[in-house]
């Protein structure tokens, strides 16, 4: 029995009760994997392993010398998520995206949100995601993120928290759909256990969303999906989701605006592109509007798209709602737009702009996890008790001297699931990124990223800090 030192110990484990009896939606999983031999489970890890390799699914590390790419770690043991957990996060992450959308709308127009002092105004204006060059801006089917991911955690209680939003590029999705390529080669036989929701429709949805946003009247519409170049830490998942969709990879000297509209180069000339699917952020987008310095965007393709002669997704200026701090009135976001309490609940968030709770923060650095407003990866980010009395000092020093940019929340103890470790399963803390396409509705793709730490006791789930991921299973109907 491979799980019979399996310790839960005193984290909320999605397989085990604490008394060690599998959860109802998990004990077939593992009658399953029991009937393995542990020669066989290992041959199928290396199986899969091998499998990573050859479809080439990689990620990048920023300031990584050894080299360029590193194969994505995966473990071969499923994540798990029953139906009824499933039915509520689906209905709250649609809830979320939609107020969001309208937030951004309304930020870049009427502003009734500030004006009615629900969200204080400078607060807003101060975010370095407020795009002033968007003021004014409606998109077209008035839809600003496209495509989002909205990361949860579980908590000792069990129930699912928000702990962020990611509306500017999210990237992940393609390991999700290697994921499930790769178990379905490498143990085929598990999934006859359980009713197992599919994912594999994802790319044809994402291209469905995308030509939402262009005319009925043009036959024959192009898609391009703009990807800053093989040095970009998700340059594979660029390449992989354009393959997919069966549309073409443009970096930014691939396009150019002529009489407004624009263009990209190809062997027979130049050909009109419809819609773009945008895979770097707003700064390097226009060096006309934004960052002068980029070499990476498109000169004239914000005038374009202020014309309505190219959809872009997402919409410039939908940062505004991933910004950590803004997070924080959520909440209170959904209750102004829909008139609804939100169904999802945020993590408790500290927000150093505040002068009262920046001095909690300091006053119990020990005991928080420290994030900027804008960052991600895991870097520039401080788990209190993990840390330093020299890291804590930095930090309290950085809040003070940027504290708009700052905000604390209390450690949460992650939800772990078992981890194959060279023999033996042991817990690892996970978390969830789904992901949402917002087209002529709100489509959220059955489970998402798990991602996990794999290293012990750790709760930083990034790639980028030693991460890797799982196979993520919505169950189709609840397994008694």
């Amino acid at each position: 029995m491979h799980f019979d030192t399996y310790n839960p110990e005193h984290f909320y484990d999605e397989y085990f009760l604490e008394s060690g009896r599998p959860r109802p939606e998990v004990e077939k999983l593992i009658n399953k994997i029991n009937s393995f031999a542990k020669s066989e489970l290992a041959n199928q890890r290396r199986a899969a392993n091998a499998a990573f390799k050859q479809m080439g699914i990689t990620f990048g590390v920023y300031g990584d010398n050894k080299g360029l790419e590193k194969i994505f770690p995966f473990d071969i043991v499923p994540r798990i998520i029953n139906a009824r957990d499933w039915n509520l996060i689906e209905r709250g992450v649609k809830q979320r995206v939609h107020a969001l959308n309208q937030f951004i709308q309304d930020v870049y127009n009427d502003q009734r949100i500030l004006k009615d002092g629900i969200l204080p105004k400078e607060f807003i204006l101060s975010s370095v995601a407020y795009r002033k060059e968007c003021v004014g801006l409606t998109p077209p089917k008035n839809i600003w993120c496209h495509v989002s991911g909205i990361d949860l955690v579980r908590d000792h209680d069990g129930q699912f928290y928000v702990l962020e939003d990611n509306l500017r590029c999210p990237s992940g999705v393609s390991y999700v759909l290697g994921n499930r390529r790769v178990m379905k080669q490498t143990l085929p036989a598990v999934f006859e256990a359980l009713p197992i929701r599919p994912v594999e429709d994802y790319a044809g949805r994402l291209a469905e969303t995308l030509r939402n946003l262009i005319p009925e009247s043009i036959l024959k519409p192009n898609i391009g999906i703009l990807t800053p170049g093989i040095y970009n830490s998700a340059y594979f998942e660029h390449s992989f989701l354009a393959q997919q969709m069966g549309e073409e990879l443009v970096e930014g000297q691939d396009l150019v605006v002529m009489d407004g509209f624009v263009y990209m180069r190809t062997t027979q000339g130049f050909e009109r592109v419809h819609a773009i699917y945008r895979r770097i952020d707003d700064e390097y987008l226009d060096p006309t509007v934004f960052n002068p310095d980029s070499l990476l965007g498109v000169p004239g393709i914000m005038g374009s798209y202020r014309e309505g002669k190219v959809a872009l997704a997402n919409a410039p200026g939908a940062g505004i709602a991933d910004d950590k701090a803004i997070y924080s009135f959520v909440p209170k976001i959904i209750k102004y737009y829909t008139g609804e309490d939100a169904i999802l609940q945020n993590v408790p968030t500290y927000v150093c702009e505040d002068e009262k709770q920046r001095q909690h923060v300091i006053d119990n650095i020990e005991k928080f996890v420290v994030k900027t407003a804008h960052g991600s990866g895991g870097y520039g980010m401080l788990i209190g008790p993990f840390s330093t009395r020299k890291e804590q000092k930095a930090m309290i020093d950085n809040i003070l001297r940027e504290p708009r940019n700052y905000i604390g929340q209390p450690v949460i103890q992650l939800s772990r699931v078992p981890v194959m470790v060279m023999d033996h399963f042991e817990g690892r803390h996970v978390d969830l990124r789904p992901y949402v396409l917002y087209g002529e509705d709100i489509y959220v793709l059955p489970g998402g990223l798990t991602r996990v730490a794999l290293k012990k006791n750790s709760l930083v789930v990034n790639s980028s800090q030693g991460g890797g991921s799982k196979d993520t299973w919505v169950l189709a109907e609840d397994v008694t």
